[in-house]
């Protein structure tokens, strides 16, 4: 009797046990698989976002620092991806050294003719694909991806809005006279036509950026924060001018 009341109790209880601990498990993975996103998601908005305004200024001033600057990237890139525990890091970082690489090249000088900015930007695109074709880095790439997508319908923004002309005024004019450049290229922003196209194309980089954030694979979320990135960018660039002609 006793026996057959433990092996009942034994039956009952391994079944039990094994669901449980797969729940736990699985709980386990998908919560450290949504922190894992949200780094990621979080790192590439803040890789497109905040360094541009570090860039901006030292590739001006000293472009050859800001270009050898991407070797310091790159290197660092490989040895965090070398490393298990870092991997994750290096990955995006090498993303992000493509895209420091095409601006020190563009901003540094470049930045007088806007026709051939994507043509630049685009530079690292081939190995990207062929990576991404690969299976190969694919966060970073698809970040590095996600970053061109955004500055290529901010570019094509400034086409449609008619900002080609502030932009390459601004370009070859001395630092304290582009208030009245500055003035004339919000005025242009503000009208019907320009606020219309700023609506569209950022509702635009919203949906590339849901569309891939519903995939859920670490490398579409940081495509998604890239390109989202793009819209918190070019709204500080805007409230710099802001500030600049007030």
């Amino acid at each position: 009797m006793l026996n057959n009341t433990l092996l009942s109790q034994l039956t009952t209880f391994f079944p039990t046990f094994r669901d449980n601990f797969l729940d736990f498990l699985f709980s386990w993975w998908w919560q450290k698989e949504k922190r894992q996103n949200l780094i990621v998601f979080s790192a590439s908005a803040f890789l497109v976002s905040i360094p541009v305004f570090f860039q901006a200024p030292l590739v001006r001033i000293f472009p050859w620092l800001s270009l050898i600057l991407t070797l310091v990237w790159f290197q660092l890139s490989s040895y965090w991806k070398r490393q298990p525990q870092t991997y994750l890091w290096g990955d995006i970082l090498w993303g992000f050294s493509w895209s420091w690489l095409c601006g020190s090249i563009y901003w540094g000088w470049l930045r007088y003719n806007p026709a051939i900015h994507i043509p630049i930007e685009a530079i690292g695109l081939p190995f990207a694909l062929w990576c991404i074709w690969k299976g190969w880095g694919l966060i970073g790439n698809y970040f590095y991806l996600g970053s061109l997508i955004g500055t290529a319908i901010t570019d094509l923004y400034f086409y449609i809005a008619g900002l080609i002309p502030y932009w390459q005024e601004i370009m070859i004019s001395d630092p304290t006279l582009v208030k009245p450049i500055l003035q004339g290229a919000i005025a242009q922003v503000q009208t019907a036509w320009g606020i219309s196209w700023a609506v569209l194309l950022a509702n635009l980089l919203l949906g590339i950026s849901l569309y891939a954030l519903v995939k859920k694979e670490t490398h579409y979320i940081a495509f998604a924060g890239a390109v989202l990135a793009t819209i918190f960018t070019d709204a500080l660039f805007l409230v710099a001018a802001y500030i600049g002609i007030g």
